[in-house]
């Protein structure tokens, strides 16, 4: 209140730092982190520096239970590294009695890695001057495609969200629902944030926070209503504006009451929560047992990201909205949507499919087990040739055939009708060039190819010429 009113200059702290153990080291490497620490603030957020500083912790008190007889970090091994990491990945913590999870097990993998690499490029004493782990000693995270939100779900929770009653926490979720920007992002709104384009589409532009860009997005109509609604109630505020911990430049941010920024949880976490208990979309968990919803708020992003991916917009474009940084983040959305990959699951695994091949009545008759199926439909995409797919199993051991052509485990599908006819046209020119040659099994090897691919393209149901060939064939180009 003194700041807002002019009496006190300097902002209040806003949030109470949380508690944590100080860093005790020898009195050699503790000099070495702190100097590593102080010089690392100067770039990173202070988040940041905490997880490094919790690496150098953790690691240091692992040296002094295990090799109290180090006492400088250039004594230090890769050996001594690569016990600690197997020993955080198998050691139960404190907390939860378990063993720490893949992505802290990457964070401290990485903080005494970038240790090591920064204190060596600087050629400080005191340190081992290279390298000792690096990202290949990390393990392996599990790539997992993004959690959209299914239609039936957000037809059912869309309408909760618009009857939200404060209009701060129904503005949030209406802008994380279209524009999908971090919650972040949305956080720390200005208040002059919308406007609109030429043609009067309302226009959000988004601050920068995680990847330190500002964009601007489209806004749907919804969430810009809701947004213009909380723009007027804090229009004629009377706070002075906070300076902003990234740009460093003084801004009027849009969700605050009495003179403070809303929190996170008030703005996103509780409303989607409630409305998630309101429509029925919860499991088990939550306080007391009562259950806890299956929608966060930044599933919206995931949804926006995939929406538009499948309604054909451009990698740029999805990169643009959404703020990536990088062309494989935006591929994610584009593989699960991918039209092509489902056409061609749709041909071959989709019941009363059109399929020709030796393997097609085991298919059409029901006669591989249900293992095998599930099998085949998770690595289809995996086996594809040039006209088709092999369905052997992995208890099958390794292919042995050369010409799958024949293989027992083939099975091909109408797409595949042009290349298949084109290859039919193929082996019948070999054959007549081996015939000129006179070489009678060329001309016998080529033929049965042919042979082969004719009888393939029958159970198809397709024509062994091409269409437009035969066409053309019939209205031959008037004499000149």
């Amino acid at each position: 209140m003194l700041y807002h009113r002019g009496q006190v200059a300097t902002e209040p702290r806003k949030l109470m730092p949380s508690w944590k153990p100080p860093l005790v080291l020898p009195p050699r490497m503790q000099a070495v982190a702190e100097r590593w620490l102080a010089a690392r603030r100067l770039t990173d957020r202070p988040s940041t520096v905490d997880k490094l500083e919790l690496a150098i912790r953790r690691f240091g008190d692992w040296l002094g239970e295990h090799h109290p007889d180090i006492d400088s970090f250039s004594d230090v091994t890769r050996d001594h590294c690569l016990d600690w990491l197997q020993h955080i990945a198998e050691t139960p913590t404190e907390q939860t009695g378990k063993p720490l999870g893949v992505v802290s097990r990457i964070q401290r993998t990485s903080g005494l890695g970038q240790f090591f690499r920064d204190t060596a490029a600087w050629q400080w004493d005191g340190v081992p001057g290279h390298s000792l782990i690096g990202p290949g000693d990390s393990p392996k995270p599990p790539i997992k495609v993004p959690r959209f939100i299914p239609d039936d779900e957000l037809d059912r929770l869309m309408p909760v969200v618009e009857q939200i009653a404060c209009p701060f926490q129904r503005a949030a979720l209406l802008v994380a629902r279209w524009s999908g920007a971090r919650r972040d992002e949305i956080h720390r709104l200005p208040i002059d944030c919308l406007d609109r384009y030429p043609d009067g589409t309302a226009r959000l532009r988004l601050p920068a926070r995680k990847t330190y860009k500002e964009r601007v997005v489209p806004l749907h109509a919804d969430a810009a209503t809701a947004l213009q609604k909380v723009i007027a109630l804090r229009k004629n505020g009377p706070e002075r504006p906070f300076t902003d911990e990234l740009t460093g430049q003084p801004v009027r941010y849009l969700f605050m009451q009495h003179g403070k920024l809303l929190s996170t949880f008030y703005l996103f976490d509780s409303p989607i929560q409630a409305a998630c208990k309101a429509v029925g979309l919860v499991q088990p968990g939550g306080r007391g047992g009562a259950g806890r919803g299956t929608v966060t708020a930044h599933r919206f992003r995931h949804t926006v990201g995939t929406q538009l991916a499948e309604r054909g917009a451009k990698l740029h474009t999805i990169m643009k909205v959404l703020g990536h940084s990088s062309v494989s983040m935006a591929l994610v959305y584009a593989q699960i949507s991918d039209q092509e990959v489902l056409r061609d699951y749709k041909a071959v695994l989709e019941p009363g499919a059109s399929i020709a091949g030796p393997a097609a009545e085991e298919l059409k008759s029901g006669a591989l087990p249900e293992a095998a199926v599930d099998w085949l439909k998770t690595n289809f995409f995996k086996t594809e040739f040039e006209l088709g797919h092999c369905l052997r199993l992995p208890a099958e051991g390794p292919c042995e055939c050369d010409l799958y052509l024949t293989c027992a485990k083939f099975v091909t599908t109408p797409a595949y009708a042009p290349r298949l006819r084109a290859r039919r046209k193929v082996e019948h020119a070999l054959a007549a060039d081996a015939a000129n040659h006179g070489w009678a099994r060329e001309v016998e090897r080529h033929q049965c190819t042919a042979g082969r691919i004719e009888k393939l393209l029958t159970d198809l149901g397709q024509p062994l010429e091409d269409p437009a060939d035969a066409l053309e064939a019939s209205h031959p180009d008037p004499p000149v």
